[in-house]
């Protein structure tokens, strides 16, 4: 037999409703996701002109292969140091390997050690700030604390020490750079999951007997996503610089394979007479890193409500 519905369940789901769209209107986010990009496309072309860089970036770290005729680790003793030619558009470095190619692989690696710590840190801040948010007392004092300590050291200097522990190797270096990062994402998770547990259609839904996880999965973490958006842009960079300085200080990437950092720490060694052994990675950091804070700074200022009304 078909289930009956309740009329009182049924009013307490309209005013829930109710209340939610009256909330996004005030807050100004009534608009669709599809809306907020046009806007974006047509009141900030620098964020748009970013976010068009940094894809031609990762489309240049997948298809390396196919964009260069040269091999990885090919080495052409003959052509040590070479500037940059029509042969080697980049020059080559102190084995005669071609510095474009190293470059385009390079990519791939800093890339990813940029995106995936990132991900696992917000993954492991989310949770955190939202039970933390959410549960508060012990639990939130707890969670608050260990986040007050992890953000009391340098992110360098503790990514350093985990290195130190787990020892060299790509997937050491995304264990510390996940472990270093998430602090920050769970403070401001927490803080939106306060605000939005007081609100009229969470204390709604929890009068109606709806479970916890429910609320915090159905009704909250739908809200913090334009802050994650925003949080995704800005830590990605700042990923990418830890790799390089890790990398660079000579505990993070190791030989044979490649990133940027390592690129700037082999090249220092001729500065002078090979300049573009580590100018060419340094521009390419640079670039990246100013691609992913223009566009986060983008997307803050179509997703972020109390900004587009202020």
């Amino acid at each position: 037999m078909p289930k009956k519905s309740n009329p009182l369940q049924d009013d307490f789901r309209t005013e829930m409703a109710a209340e939610r769209e009256a909330l996004a209107a005030q807050l100004g986010e009534s608009d669709t996701f599809g809306d907020k990009m046009r806007r974006l496309a047509s009141d900030n072309k620098l964020a748009v002109f970013s976010g068009i860089l940094i894809v031609i970036f990762i489309l240049m770290a997948v298809f390396a292969p196919l964009l260069t005729p040269y091999d990885f680790d090919e080495m052409d003793l003959m052509a040590r140091l070479a500037p940059p030619s029509a042969k080697h558009l980049l020059g080559t470095d102190e084995l005669g390997r071609d510095v474009l190619t190293r470059l385009l692989y390079g990519a791939r690696v800093s890339l990813a050690v940029g995106v995936i710590p990132t991900v696992f840190s917000m993954l492991i801040g989310v949770v955190l700030g939202m039970v933390s948010g959410y549960v508060g007392g012990m639990t939130d004092a707890v969670i608050m604390r260990l986040a007050d300590v992890v953000l009391s050291f340098p992110s360098l200097l503790l990514a350093m020490v985990i290195m130190y522990t787990l020892g060299d190797g790509i997937t050491s270096i995304f264990i510390a750079l996940a472990i270093t990062n998430w602090a920050s994402v769970a403070r401001v998770v927490r803080s939106e999951t306060l605000s939005l547990r007081e609100t009229e259609y969470v204390e709604a839904a929890r009068s109606m007997g709806v479970k916890d996880m429910v609320i915090i999965f159905r009704h909250i973490l739908p809200n913090c996503i334009p802050s994650l958006i925003v949080l995704f842009t800005l830590n990605v960079p700042s990923a990418i610089l830890s790799e390089s300085s890790l990398s660079f200080l000579g505990i993070g990437v190791q030989l044979p394979k490649s990133s940027w950092g390592l690129m700037v720490n082999m090249g220092r060694t001729y500065l002078y007479n090979a300049p573009w052994l580590s100018l060419v990675p340094s521009a390419a950091i640079m670039l990246v890193v100013l691609a992913f804070n223009f566009l986060g700074d983008g997307l803050r200022d179509v997703l972020d409500p109390h900004l587009k009304n202020s």
